[in-house]
């Protein structure tokens, strides 16, 4: 998953950079959460925090990290804890030293309870668990929405499938997943689509499925048929339109869709 700024310590707001000035003398530890406050849906169903920390976490921060990071800040009018970062670049070779607790990924959980908890694990780097907060909060809360939406779109998939019909048969193939066109970068279309596997299979996200591949070993997480789209289709010609079809029906030995909106308009031509 690329990222514009591999600098974990410039991966924060510029407010961050200063706090270390501003805790009590002699502050040893600190102790910060993350919940889901409320909102549309009573339950949240958490997930990303994998994602984040093998992505970001596991590659440690260099003199050279610390050297960039003093440049911007200095330039950017905020005082910047050169000492500190040092330290743990020296002391660490460059991991931080914090602890994250948090509960399963996939959990539904009633919203207003902790998710995540972060304590620094050395009493001179207490300023550091709140410094990681910007981070890590964008790191949890995009794909705990999506998967939360999924999950509560599934629930209302399934309630008016027993009500419906005689079988639930092909639940996890009702919601499918074809975000990866309006999301906002190529890795937000990854996080979040893994996060709709989370409580679905099909997808036509390869962006989510790389993700789940490479964070959470899902060899494979979610499944697509062959479809058509208007421009197979209409290219044919109007006077084609059987042999358009017609053409489709080599897949027939799997499924295959055809545009609903496609076939109305051959039908009004």
């Amino acid at each position: 998953m690329s990222s514009i700024n591999s600098n974990i310590i410039l991966n924060a707001d510029s407010y961050k950079a200063s706090h270390f000035l501003q805790y009590p003398p002699n502050t040893t530890q600190v102790s910060s959460y993350i919940e889901a406050r409320g909102g549309q849906y009573k339950n949240a169903v958490f997930f990303g925090l994998q994602m984040f920390i093998r992505e970001y976490l596991t590659k440690p921060i260099t003199n050279a990290d610390v050297d960039e990071a003093k440049i911007i800040f200095d330039a950017h009018g905020v005082p910047f804890n050169e000492d500190g970062w040092r330290y743990i670049v020296n002391e660490y070779d460059g991991f931080l030293p914090i602890e994250i607790e948090a509960i399963p990924e996939g959990t539904v959980i009633p919203v207003k309870n902790a998710m995540v908890q972060v304590i620094n694990t050395d009493p001179n780097c207490a300023w550091l668990t709140s410094y990681v907060e910007t981070a890590l909060l964008r790191a949890v809360w995009y794909p705990t929405t999506v998967a939360t939406v999924s999950w509560n779109c599934r629930q209302v998939i399934e309630r008016y499938m027993e009500e419906t019909s005689e079988s639930t048969d092909g639940l996890e193939f009702k919601l499918h997943d074809f975000g990866a066109r309006g999301a906002t970068t190529e890795e937000a279309a990854a996080i979040g689509g893994a996060a709709h596997l989370v409580s679905s299979q099909g997808t036509d996200n390869i962006s989510g499925i790389i993700a789940a591949r490479r964070y959470y070993e899902a060899e494979m997480a979610g499944f697509s048929i062959p479809a058509a789209e208007h421009s197979t289709i209409t290219s044919w010609g109007k006077d084609n339109e059987a042999a358009a079809f017609e053409n489709m029906l080599p897949f027939g030995e799997r499924l295959f869709a055809v545009p609903l909106s496609v076939l109305t308009h051959q039908t009004q031509i």
